[in-house]
């Protein structure tokens, strides 16, 4: 089987290749990278993976001769490549629409046209909106609220007409929030571990109280390869860990592991349109694709201080 994996210079997309490198991935021959390598996407992340296995494009998802030319050779595209930060889509909403959504659909348009086995769609559970109480299903209304997520559900939105309209073999995965090694300093955890190793204040939002749910990536990584064998063409597999916190409460948490105390929290104005609460049921996941998450937040966020120790020990020695 030979893949396509778009936006693999980022965190999330890495995170798939770094397995399939350490050989964690069978059933993959071959897999071709295509990344605009953006602020975001970090040519470093898989400069040691690209070589016998592993072919790298540098182009745009929106650019229809450069993705014609990638999935004409492939089997499978799997779609990481997305304008991810919520602060960045309030401030510049337009480039999310480019990339999001019509970046989505010329990559679906050039799988349709080479007759692609499967594409498996990386969404997020932003689309949901916020939950007081309980958890999201599958079937659970979209609610988007950021420019953001209502580029990724308007995505998923177009992905699943393809399979309507085409039949095309489509999959979608929607994960809660990502973390671990080497995630763009923009995001909270990152953010908060590299400012608390330096003695830095750490903005929080609003009073803290807000809930979110956690999955270590290379979790999220082994869900996406769950999903490209077992996923049923149509579908859509919530991808979650069950592990939920404030922010505050996880701030305090990296504080804790980082021998720092709640002092350096800078409580500041709270995000527009800031959703309260997110929760992913992921039993469809787990019943289905047989996803379970291995590595619990103790055990995460410890790899993930371990990083920007190491990281910090480099940058001094030179």
């Amino acid at each position: 089987m030979k893949i396509l994996v778009t936006g693999a210079a980022g965190f999330m997309g890495s995170a798939f290749i770094k397995l399939f490198f350490e050989d964690k991935f069978k059933n993959i021959e071959r897999i071709t990278i295509l990344d605009k390598l953006t602020y975001a996407g970090d040519i470093e992340r898989i400069r040691p993976y690209i070589g016998a296995k592993i072919d790298f494009i540098h182009g745009d998802i929106a650019d229809e001769s450069i993705v014609e030319q990638a999935m004409s050779k492939i089997d499978v595209c799997i779609n990481y490549a997305a304008e991810t930060h919520v602060d960045n889509s309030i401030t510049n909403p337009d480039v999310f629409y480019q990339s999001n959504i019509i970046g989505t659909t010329v990559l679906l348009n050039a799988a349709r046209k080479y007759s692609i086995s499967k594409f498996i769609q990386i969404s997020t559970d932003e689309v949901y909106g916020a939950i007081t109480e309980g958890e999201w299903d599958e079937e659970s209304s979209l609610d988007p609220s950021s420019p953001y997520s209502a580029s990724k559900l308007s995505a998923d939105l177009i992905v699943k007409s393809y399979f309507k309209t085409y039949e095309l073999p489509i999959v979608i995965t929607r994960s809660c929030n990502n973390y671990g090694p080497g995630q763009n300093l923009e995001k909270l955890i990152p953010k908060t571990f590299t400012n608390a190793l330096s003695n830095k204040r750490i903005p929080l939002y609003g009073n803290g109280s807000n809930i979110r749910e956690w999955l270590y990536v290379e979790d999220h990584a082994r869900a996406t390869y769950n999903a490209l064998l077992k996923g049923k063409p149509g579908e859509i597999y919530n991808i979650g860990s069950g592990i939920r916190c404030t922010n505050l409460e996880l701030i305090n948490r990296i504080l804790s592991i980082s021998g720092q105390n709640s002092d350096l929290i800078e409580f500041v104005q709270d995000r527009k349109g800031h959703d309260f609460r997110y929760a992913l049921n992921s039993k469809k996941a787990s019943e289905f694709i047989n996803f379970s998450p291995e590595i619990n937040l103790d055990e995460g966020l410890n790899r993930t201080l371990n990083y920007y120790q190491n990281l910090s020990i480099d940058k001094n020695e030179h």
